[in-house]
């Protein structure tokens, strides 16, 4: 995926987000996820995703952020 792809999805999740509201929003990106998730053969292809993901976070919260 070019970067120019990475921006184009990336600002079609924040429209979709926005149209779905705050209070859905964890529902929107849940489901999301799964769709992706699903698009993989194997978990062990989707763990190191959701550990980057989550270290990533823990360091932004660290950060106080």
């Amino acid at each position: 995926m070019t970067d120019a792809d990475l921006d184009q999805s990336y600002s079609a999740v924040c429209e979709a987000m926005s149209q779905v509201g705050e209070a859905q929003a964890p529902l929107f990106l849940s489901m999301l996820c799964l769709s992706l998730m699903s698009r993989f053969e194997h978990a062990q292809q989707v763990l190191p995703l959701i550990a980057n993901a989550r270290d990533r976070c823990d360091q932004e919260a660290a950060r106080g952020r």
